[in-house]
């Protein structure tokens, strides 16, 4: 393995992508701990402190733990994703936007600039709803340190400046580095909270916070985490595999043709990205839960207040929410990535077909119903994967529902209320961090293998155009 790693060094081009990756991570994590000025940085971690169980959990894990001290990158990476989710919806359903799509790189660029300029629109709109909250006087409590007037705007430029060098950065790493620059800067937040995470769980051992049961919830958790991992590895290298068929033809005076090859179809095609968008849809409004517009609080209206506390981890209407946002990801993703007329017809060029299947349609017809039966269980597997855990850690707040909340009373309180342990050591968090690992790991192998060396995994080969003597 050591050797493996050092392979990746010996290369000049690969090399250099991996010390600027490394290097553009540096900097996101240095950024993290620039505090915005003005700010109360103790009374700020005491109010997350008190609700590191709730929604907020959830907004600060995906901003990297930068939401919690309100550093120049609190608002993370999600107006990025918020801001693309909406062009790539907009692409589907809005002809012009579809034919600029068509136009190739030009086309692209434009797409790119356009997700840019609404970026910075979602940064300054969730800045300005989080110095709101930060400089609510109402309980006679406030966060900042200097006046309401002058830090509601330097707060939103500051947010809104952090989160384009952000998306600067995410896309740098993508052209200059080893790629996937918007899930590794995700991914480097994760990772680094988990030794906070551990921390915590180490406390609520010390301090015995679930009673007797204490060994036994931890042991589980742990148990959990690893079969969960497991889990994920397992379905992220599964496929399905189509057989082709290539017919024989004579160009010239050699005979081309007839081999026997397969179309692989991975069931978890669209990796992590479902559950990213999903959620960055979801932890939207949590953003502005906490809001205060001219006095008035949304928490305490009687419209906004019962919507936002239903949208809030552990909540049925989140769940169910959360569930339908995967698979509407996981198709929209696929349609986006999977091209079966394209694949039909490049197929139909070269002489391929499918055996038993008529090329053209028909065999469009049959790769667009073999992918929406597969995406179908990469869904349901994406959802068990975030919603258990989550389950675990937010508990079932099912008890107050109609009819059926009486049985949800009489549950355990870790049942009802969760374990209480950091989001960490939740479903999402762990599929993020195993899905771009592996992700970013086929991307350097293959690399390696094109340069005839040895992969990571053992079934990698080795092109014999190198010998060592």
């Amino acid at each position: 393995m050591f050797e493996k790693i050092a392979n990746i060094f010996k290369i000049p081009d690969l090399r250099k992508r991996v010390l600027f990756t490394l290097g553009m991570l540096a900097v996101y994590r240095l950024g993290g701990h620039i505090p915005t000025p003005g700010i109360n940085a103790d009374m700020l971690a005491q109010f997350f402190n008190q609700n590191s169980g709730s929604a907020l959990g959830l907004v600060d894990l995906f901003s990297g733990g930068n939401l919690r001290k309100l550093t120049v990158f609190a608002l993370g990476i999600m107006p990025y994703i918020t801001a693309s989710i909406i062009f790539q919806l907009l692409t589907v359903i809005y002809e012009p936007l579809a034919k600029l799509q068509k136009e190739g790189e030009l086309g692209r660029r434009k797409i790119t600039q356009w997700t840019r300029y609404v970026t910075v629109l979602l940064g300054i709109v969730q800045s300005f709803a989080i110095a709101l909250t930060l400089t609510n006087t109402s309980t006679g409590q406030t966060m900042v340190t200097i006046s309401r007037a002058a830090f509601i705007p330097l707060c939103v430029i500051t947010l809104t400046a952090g989160t384009a060098f952000i998306m600067w950065l995410g896309e740098q790493i993508t052209e200059r580095g080893i790629g996937n620059g918007m899930s590794l800067l995700i991914f480097a937040g994760i990772v680094v909270g988990l030794p906070k995470g551990i921390e915590n769980l180490y406390e609520k051992v010390r301090d015995n916070a679930w009673g007797a049961l204490t060994p036994i919830a931890v042991a589980f958790l742990i148990v959990g985490m690893i079969a969960v991992v497991a889990f994920i590895v397992f379905v992220e290298r599964s496929e399905r595999r189509i057989p082709v068929q290539y017919a024989k033809r004579i160009v010239g005076r050699k005979m081309m043709g007839g081999q026997s090859t397969h179309l692989p179809l991975k069931v978890n095609s669209g990796g992590v990205m479902p559950v990213i968008f999903a959620s960055s849809i979801l932890s939207a409004p949590l953003l502005f839960s906490g809001a205060h517009i001219f006095g008035y609080s949304l928490q305490d209206s009687s419209f906004f207040g019962p919507i936002l506390r239903a949208l809030a981890p552990g909540e049925p209407w989140y769940e169910l929410l959360q569930m339908v946002a995967i698979i509407f990801f996981a198709y929209f993703y696929i349609s986006i990535v999977f091209r079966p007329d394209d694949i039909a017809d490049n197929m139909r060029k070269y002489g391929g077909f499918i055996p038993g299947i008529r090329p053209g349609k028909r065999t469009a017809d049959f790769i667009n119903d073999v992918l929406t039966r597969i995406t179908l269980v990469g869904a349901l597997y994406l959802i068990i994967i975030t919603i258990i855990p989550q389950l675990l850690i937010s508990g079932i707040h099912f008890n107050h529902l109609w009819l059926i909340g009486s049985v949800f009373d009489r549950l355990p309180t870790w049942m009802t209320n969760g374990l209480g342990v950091n989001f960490y050591f939740g479903g999402t968090s762990l599929l993020i961090v195993v899905g771009v690992a592996m992700d970013t790991v086929q991307q350097i192998e293959s690399q390696l293998i094109m340069r005839h060396y040895d992969g990571f995994t053992p079934k990698s080969g080795r092109i014999r155009g190198r010998k060592s003597w």
